[in-house]
């Protein structure tokens, strides 16, 4: 085995991680996929997916819920979080501080204000909690297989967040963008459920 205190000075050594590889080209790929997306299936897929989480046990059990703020081409959560509101739920979102995600409580999606990657997160983390203390956790991807595979955006954060308390997520992904065989590293959490405008 190579002791990194053996390279000599200058050496560049190349540790290829193959998942990561396969996992980047997959992840241009099914961007390219999404672009090409029209705004009509967008909306209609968009709505469908969030009757179908608004009709589940799971939601209808939860008081509280994490749930991403959507982007344009991702499945709208907009629906799912006023519902909530009125349904009296506690509902958290995400903001990145340092290069993790915090789980931070809402009650007004209008004092939101651009964040990490220009997402609307809170202003500030006045009440916070773990992935173990939320009862339902909706989570974003760019891909994700009908079994639980989730293909995110690279950076790490909904793992790093989630630990081992996966048995409680549900993934939104558009029909369009489930993809079999997805890589999965050893850090990568499985989706107790995925949901498509198709269940």
């Amino acid at each position: 085995m190579l002791c990194i205190d053996e390279l000599r000075e200058n050496e560049v050594i190349d540790f290829v991680d193959p998942v990561n590889d396969e996992k980047k080209k997959l992840r241009e790929v099914m961007l390219a996929r999404q672009k090409s997306l029209s705004a009509d299936y967008v909306k209609a897929a968009g709505d469908s997916i969030q009757a179908q989480v608004l009709s589940s046990a799971i939601y209808r059990n939860a008081g509280s819920i994490f749930t991403y703020i959507s982007l344009p081409r991702e499945p709208s959560t907009d629906r799912i979080i006023r519902q909530a509101f009125a349904d009296g739920k506690q509902v958290y979102v995400p903001k990145c501080v340092n290069g993790r995600m915090l789980a931070v409580r809402i009650g007004d999606l209008r004092r939101l204000r651009s964040g990490t990657y220009g997402i609307p997160e809170p202003v500030d983390c006045t009440e916070t909690r773990t992935a173990d203390e939320l009862d339902l956790i909706i989570v974003p991807c760019v891909a994700a297989s009908p079994e639980g595979r989730r293909l995110g955006h690279g950076a790490g954060y909904y793992d790093r967040f989630l630990g081992g308390t996966a048995g409680k997520t549900v993934c939104l992904c558009f029909r369009q963008m489930l993809c079999g065989g997805i890589p999965m590293a050893d850090c990568d959490v499985y989706m107790a459920h995925v949901i498509s405008e198709q269940a």
